[in-house]
């Protein structure tokens, strides 16, 4: 039934163009398009879909583990998807002033920028060719398809006449249907296709850029505005999110259209996801931003003080969803299965005894205890563990928190 309702709305929303400019169309068209996929089965939307906030659709998924099945049947990557809604903002990856890893895209910042200079473009050329997600063997193979395919507007509508002129193989759609081969080009060709497929990223950045991707359209927003009031119970929870929640360290609300997120990254604790088919392995640990800075070769007293640590994400949208039974995911491994359930967790996890085995968020409430974090060198023990939230106040932080829904009809 989910499935069914996710693609109800995917049409209805790919039918829509909010003034978008050719280029937002072009990226539009690619996002949403399943034949770029080794089966012609999965998109970019098919992990980002824009009814629960560009995230992952599938309720059943999300309630379990929370990680996405590829092209490929049977093939899982290890990680919830992340929001693509508002990655555009996120800067190059660096460090800023006080010496901290922040910016690039992925939990952990892998996508940097420093490739085409915007890290969701960059971001967006992971996945056509991971073998756990969309699974094509070739660049070249995204860059033919976008080419050949009936999009409302054309890639060489956007980038100009020639920038398809490739001259491919004949076997090219057998190859572009089989791991592990490599479309056969000539150096020019493979020089030029190189360039589109960079073209293809910034075009799916483009969109992911527009206004129909980044609304500002909640509550929150139109309440800035002076145009719709925050409930008392939404205006409790804001100012416990500024204060005593702590909530604005790391998800600051201080620019106009705030992004509610430093782009920094961190190791909350989160447990391991049991649920999770990467996680039920005992062996399986997730680095995060530590594992990234060790394979771009930092020194090891610089990745061993990342590891662990995940992405910030913005919180825009993390209330959105098709049904009030839809089941969410929270954390880089969906461990959280709710708001409430990760409220209460940076409330209480330093409070509570630790769980004796891998219990699920809902064992762990059961049980009144918490199972150990997944990484536990770089914990952050200072803006979270033990809040000293009352239960009625969490309840505020999690209803000012689903007032940050896109959509809101003032």
């Amino acid at each position: 039934m989910a499935a069914i309702l996710s693609l109800s709305l995917h049409e209805n929303l790919y039918a829509q163009n909010l003034n978008l400019t050719s280029n937002e169309q072009l990226g539009k068209s690619i996002f949403f398009d399943t034949d770029l996929s080794i089966n012609q089965n999965q998109s970019c939307a098919t992990c980002h879909a824009p009814e629960v906030g560009w995230t992952g659709p599938d309720s059943d998924i999300n309630a379990g583990g929370s990680v996405y099945e590829g092209s490929i049947a049977g093939r899982f990557g290890d990680r919830k998807p992340p929001s693509s809604a508002y990655a555009t903002f996120s800067p190059i990856f660096g460090m800023d002033r006080k010496g901290l890893f922040v910016g690039g895209n992925f939990w952990d910042g892998r996508a940097t920028g420093w490739k085409l200079g915007n890290p969701a473009a960059d971001q967006a050329q992971g996945p056509f060719l991971n073998p756990v997600e969309q699974g094509l063997p070739d660049s070249a193979c995204v860059v033919y398809l976008v080419c050949t395919a009936s999009y409302p507007v054309s890639f060489e509508e956007v980038w100009g006449a020639g920038v398809c002129d490739i001259m491919w193989p004949m076997d090219i759609d057998t190859t572009c249907s089989t791991e592990g081969v490599r479309v056969s080009l000539s150096p020019d060709d493979r020089a030029k296709s190189d360039m589109a497929y960079d073209l293809i990223a910034l075009s799916i950045a483009a969109y992911e850029d527009s206004p129909e991707v980044n609304a500002f359209t909640s509550k929150y927003d139109y309440a800035m505005k002076g145009m719709a009031p925050l409930s008392k119970q939404e205006r409790k929870g804001f100012a416990l999110f500024q204060g005593k929640g702590k909530c604005r360290n790391c998800h600051p609300s201080i620019d106009r259209e705030p992004l509610f997120t430093d782009f920094t990254f961190d190791n909350l604790g989160v447990p391991q996801n049991p649920e999770n088919p990467a996680g039920s392995a005992p062996s399986f640990v997730d680095p995060g931003l530590g594992g990234f800075l060790k394979n771009a070769g930092y020194d090891e007293d610089v990745y061993m003080a990342e590891w662990g640590k995940h992405k910030v994400p913005t919180l825009r949208n993390v209330g959105l969803r098709p049904a009030a039974d839809f089941a969410k995911a929270y954390g880089h491994n969906g461990y959280f299965k709710s708001l409430k359930g990760i409220v209460h967790f940076y409330n209480t996890r330093d409070v509570k005894p630790q769980c004796p085995g891998p219990y699920t968020e809902d064992q762990a409430l059961a049980a009144d205890c918490w199972p150990p974090p997944e990484v536990t060198m770089n914990v952050n023990r200072d803006e979270l563990g033990d809040l000293g939230l009352t239960d009625e106040e969490e309840d505020a932080i999690v209803d000012f928190l689903k007032a940050l829904s896109d959509g809101f009809q003032p």
